[in-house]
């Protein structure tokens, strides 16, 4: 009765709002207004909707004809809501409760945001319920667990957090349950044994720990279950041999333990088991033969150890085995040649041995078969030659023998093979590449002989042409020169003759070049001029005959030359100057002659200069000393004559040697010539210099000098007298040298030099010399012990006005937060006074505020009135950062907001920013050993994939650099400063203005804002090359128009990685290098950093690649062969 009074009094109001002509609401039913009060808490909502959601007196009283809607036939309920892929933004209000009759709910794929409402709860007669890929953000309400009728629900893709309610599974008709992409914590309920009607279940990529439950084996309808990508623990549990009608199974990237318990009788419906990235104990469960449906397995890096069973050779419908990165040891088993559907064979990177099993030929539907970096011996089987779908053979770093056969030549798929680093020997079969589109072929450090196929390049796509540390003989096919698609070709180290090829075409492909090392000659080829992305060319140790071409300086992209040891002649083309990214240059042992040209002072970027053993004249270059980048000077034995100029003495980056030796110097050395203190090697031997070497004591990193066969005079150095004992010949002929008393010297060095005069003869004073010394030792002492004392106060000082470790902040504020926060920071401050200003940004000022009890905070003021951008960049901060917790993420402890400015709260980091580390005016301070640096790449690496894979919808930073990365005391990093992030699905963002900083944007995106995680990727690639060298990405000792990913692009293009170690990497850290591992570990960061900075953004890792990578880099132990690595430096 009381319904029916209310609707006598709901007619009476229309008929009023009719007969008055007032509209403000028809005469709906009760769904029609719960839609409209849905809608009043939308944002934006489509034209289709504000067009039909509305009506007047004269339309019908239902909503059943608006967009998105359908409406039962008989009592006119709302039956369906589906707003998917409508660009629906705002909030979903509590009243969807109101929609009784609602049995398909789908908002999938919008922008809604705030909690899930849990009202939802009373929707009881829902089937179908759809919220994936929106902005939803908290828990997931427990009152779904209500909607017993329900047998789909989508949460994926959201900012859902909490655990996952256990009541989800105890909805006894729900057969599909996506949460994926989210940050749900906690364990996997119990109560997931009760989902009997369960099908589909995916909890991949969120942050569920513990073990999975053993109840898991109850649900018997099970098909497809996806729990990768989270922290699990424990071992597989043994209920998974229960799931019969499982055909899916994924559970990599956890921190599973124990053996593999699978394969019982059950899982005959199975299709794809995916384990990578697991701990596991023990070896593949010789049980999985019993999976006769099985078409993937993959377990790469799981820890494994044993032998390959062989009982996956009664797999026939298996297409990949992937088994890489493992402790697998044994042999292959032959019986997986009968694993007839397969298609990728991947076993590299472990411990396998014996050979190369004959049945794998049987595999008629291989593509790639990928065996390199494991111990295999023999032969590879002429079988698998005769794979016709054979596409990629990858058997590199074996120990693999034997001849190359003619069948070969006959598969038309084939496009890899890298053979390099084992003992093949025999002739490239002739018709290699007339049947196929070769793109790829890696021979380096074998035994071939023979020459070059002409076909090599008949498929015109052949890109890689690795031939070098072989012992091929012949002249190289023209065919190879007019290929425009070669990118690297390499032939060092062989007993190639002739001429060397003409290159055609200025879209030539080629970028790497190096034929060092053969019997090549006659002239160089003008036509190399013409190879506009030339970067490196190294044809050093041939017969080269006539000039240098002029045309060389045509090619600007040009950082390595290197024509030493050849038979050129004539003078240096001053052409050459235009070759501005030049790093190093080598034109020794040759009989070129004539001065060095002057406009050679635009090489800014030269590291390394070699003109040793010619004919140069005209006096030592006064220009030397503008290549402020050399640390690498070889002159010697050459006719420049005249004085050493007293300007190489400014020349402070000259570290590895400087050799004026045999070039008939005279006069005495320079005095400035003590700023070199970096310098290791010196040698001006054979000359006609005089004075004393009074000025070789100042260089205090010397580590040996040749001053041989020179008139010098008087003592030698107090600092070379190891090496008078060690290497006296490097004194000889130099008569009037002695020997201080103090030198402990041999009879060999004693027999040509005499011991130094009494100094008393000669000094007025009438101090002996051993009172001299004595005197001077006493003085230094006296020195040395006040300079401690007073360090020792200070630090005792320092010490007692540290403050203890700050603990965690209580304060999590939220817009329009509570005065306190205010009233702490201005109290803190002094009313944000300017001497506790810490740094200055473009939204915004940095302050210090030490809050009491040892808590102290880095307050970030940003000023809207003055910023039109700052409101925006506070509210991206907020909103990025503020959602997310991460230990190398900066962590927002609190904000407040107001309409003309805003405070943001963040813990104080003591060390600063890694700049300031790496670049800052106190660095020198901070000792940044390899282990530091190598433990910021990693650090960052973890936030950053955390940032771009863990956070839904993925965040992009968009101005990654060292001025946003914040160290803490134990220098562990943080990225900081969100103002420019965005998330990856929001179309809202502007792009007319470049976001990001010069040095760090990726070219591709240089003018672009709304960019992607490859973006990223590329901005953190130039970091760890900052790492690596410590310079800065725009650096003023660089060229002009040069960057640092440049710069280290032209260096390692020179293909030696002892050029790379002396040239680039931070001097600091050269004594560290000795260590082989430690140096390992930095040619990988640096090969990572310049995949990371490809131009082409497909080529980038992601970032969760290079937390891989860096992992593996931890304990990486590497093969020092040259030329192996250089297949990966450029």
């Amino acid at each position: 009765m009381k319904n029916l009074g209310l609707l006598e009094i709901l007619l009476f109001f229309c008929l009023f709002l009719s007969s008055t002509r007032i509209v403000s609401v028809s005469c709906l039913n009760s769904d029609g207004l719960t839609l409209l009060s849905l809608l009043k808490q939308l944002d934006k909502v489509p034209k289709e909707v504000t067009s039909t959601w509305k009506t007047n007196a004269s339309e019908e009283a239902t909503p059943c004809k608006w967009f998105g809607i359908t409406c039962d036939d008989g009592s006119k309920k709302v039956t369906s809501l589906n707003f998917t892929r409508s660009g629906v933004s705002g909030q979903l209000g509590p009243e969807i409760g109101n929609l009784k009759s609602l049995e398909i709910l789908d908002l999938s794929t919008n922008s809604l945001s705030g909690p899930i409402p849990s009202s939802l709860g009373n929707c009881t007669n829902l089937l179908y319920l759809d919220l994936s890929e929106n902005e939803f953000t908290g828990k997931i309400p427990d009152t779904l667990g209500n909607l017993k009728n329900v047998e789909d629900l989508y949460l994926y893709e959201n900012y859902l957090t909490g655990e996952l309610p256990e009541s989800l599974f105890r909805i006894p008709g729900l057969q599909t349950l996506h949460v994926e992409y989210n940050n749900l914590t906690g364990p996997i309920p119990q109560s997931i044994g009760s989902a009997k009607e369960i099908l589909d279940l995916r909890l991949f990529e969120n942050q569920f720990s513990g073990t999975i439950p053993e109840s898991i084996g109850n649900c018997s309808n099970l098909q497809l279950l996806y729990l990768h990508k989270n922290e699990l623990s424990g071992s597989l549990p043994e209920s998974f041999n229960l799931l019969k009608n499982l055909t899916d199974l994924f559970v990599g990237n956890n921190s599973l333990t124990g053996p593999i318990r699978l394969g019982s009788t059950n899982c005959k419906n199975l299709l794809t088991l995916d384990l990578s990235y697991n701990g596991f104990q023990g070896g593949v469960p010789p049980e999985l033969g019993n999976c006769s449906n099985l078409e993937d397995l993959v377990i790469v890096s799981g820890n494994l150890s044993g032998t390959v069973p062989s009982s996956l050779g009664m797999l026939k419908k298996l297409k990949t085995i992937n088994l890489s990165e493992n402790r697998l040891s044994g042999s292959i088993p032959p019986e997986l040649g009968n694993c007839s559907s397969l298609n990728l064979l991947k076993l590299n990177n472990n411990q396998l041995e014996g050979v190369i099993p004959s049945a794998l030929g049987k595999l008629k539907k291989l593509e790639s078969l990928e065996l390199f970096e494991n111990r295999f011996t023999g032969e590879i089987p002429v079988e698998i030659w005769k794979i016709h779908s054979l596409a990629q053979l990858l058997v590199y770093q074996n120990n693999l023998t034997g001849e190359l056969p003619v069948e070969m030549t006959e598969l038309k798929n084939l496009k890899i093979v890298t053979l390099f680093s084992n003992s093949f020997s025999g002739v490239i079969p002739h018709g290699l590449g007339v049947n196929s589109s070769l793109e790829e072929l890696d021979f380096i450090s074998n035994r071939f002989t023979g020459g070059i196929p002409p076909n090599l390049c008949h498929g015109k796509k052949l890109q890689v042409l690795n031939l070098g540390s072989n012992r091929f003989n012949g002249e190289v096919p023209t065919s190879i020169g007019n290929c425009k698609t070669i990118r690297r070709f390499i032939l060092r180290e062989n007993n190639f003759s002739g001429l060397l090829p003409e290159f055609s075409s200025q879209d030539h492909s080629l970028s790497f070049l190096d034929f060092n090392s053969n019997n090549f000659e006659g002239q160089i080829p003008r036509s190399l001029g013409s190879l506009r992305n030339l970067s490196s060319i190294n044809l050093s140790r041939n017969k080269l005959k006539g000039q240098i071409p002029p045309q060389l300086g045509d090619l600007k992209p040009l950082g390595y030359l290197n024509l030493s040891h050849n038979l050129l002649e004539g003078s240096l083309p001053s052409q050459l100057s235009h070759c501005l990214s030049l790093e190093r240059f080598d034109v020794g042992f040759n009989s070129l002659n004539g001065s060095v040209p002057s406009n050679f002072s635009t090489w800014k970027g030269l590291a390394t200069l070699v003109l040793t053993e010619n004919r140069f004249s005209g006096g030592i270059p006064p220009f030397l000393a503008e290549l402020v980048k050399l640390s690498d000077l070889r002159i010697a034995r050459n006719a420049f004559g005249g004085e050493i100029p007293s300007s190489l003495g400014s020349l402070q980056n000259l570290i590895y040697g400087l050799d004026v030796s045999g070039n008939g110097l005279t006069g005495e050395i320079p005095v400035k010539l003590r700023n070199l203190v970096r310098l290791t090697r010196l040698n001006i031997s054979n000359n006609n210099l005089t004075g004393s070497l009074s000025v070789l004591e100042d260089l205090t990193s010397l580590l040996h000098a040749d001053v041989s066969n020179n008139h010098f005079t008087g003592p030698i150095p107090e600092k070379l007298k190891d090496q008078l004992i060690s290497d006296p010949a490097s004194f000889s002929g130099n008569p009037n040298l002695c020997i201080p008393h103090s030198f402990p010297v041999s009879n060999n060095s004693r027999s040509e030099f005499d011991y130094c005069d009494d100094l008393s003869k000669t000094r007025k004073s009438g101090l002996s010399a051993w009172k001299i010394v004595l005197i001077a030792v006493f003085a230094s002492l006296f020195i040395v012990v006040l300079i401690l004392g007073l360090v020792f106060i200070c630090l005792r000082r320092g010490r007692g006005r540290e403050r203890p470790e700050m603990k965690d902040a209580s304060y999590v504020f939220t817009e329009e937060g509570p005065s306190l926060l205010l009233n702490k920071v201005l109290a803190a401050t002094d009313n944000l006074n300017e001497k506790y200003i810490i740094g200055k940004g473009a939204h915004g000022i940095v302050y210090r505020a030490s809050m009491g009890s040892g808590e102290v905070y880095a307050v970030k003021r940003l000023v809207f009135a003055s910023h039109i951008r700052a409101n925006q960049s506070m509210m991206r901060e907020i909103e990025t950062i503020g959602k997310v917790r991460h230990r190398n993420l900066i962590k927002l402890e609190g904000f407040w907001l107001r309409k003309d400015d805003g405070l943001m709260l963040y813990r104080y980091m003591p060390k600063g920013s890694l700049y300031d580390v790496l670049h800052g005016v106190s660095s020198k301070e901070i000792e940044l050993d390899w282990s530091a640096r190598f433990n910021v790449a990693l650090g960052v690496a973890h936030g950053l994939a955390y940032l771009h894979y863990d956070c839904h919808p993925p965040i992009v930073h968009r101005d990654i650099k060292p001025e946003n990365i914040l160290m803490d005391s134990d220098l562990e990093p943080h990225i900081g400063d969100f103002g420019l992030a965005r998330l990856l699905d929001d179309s809202t963002v502007s792009t007319a203005t470049v976001t990001g900083t010069t040095g760090y944007i990726a070219p591709d995106n240089a003018f672009k804002t709304v960019r992607g995680r490859e973006s990223d990727v590329y901005s953190y690639g130039v970091v760890l090359m900052e790492l690596v060298t410590r310079k800065r990405a725009v650096d003023k000792s660089f060229p002009e128009n040069t960057d640092i990913v440049s710069w280290v692009r032209s260096v390692l293009s020179s293909n030696d990685v002892d050029d790379m170690v002396t040239t680039i990497v931070d001097p600091i850290l050269v004594d560290e290098l000795l260590d082989s591992s430690l140096r390992e570990q930095v040619i990988e960061v640096t090969e990572l950093a310049l995949t990371c900075t490809e131009q082409d953004p497909a080529k980038r890792p992601t970032m969760r690649e290079v937390v891989k990578l860096l992992c593996d880099a931890k304990g990486l132990v590497r093969s020092s062969d040259n030329s192996v690595r250089s297949t990966s430096l450029v």
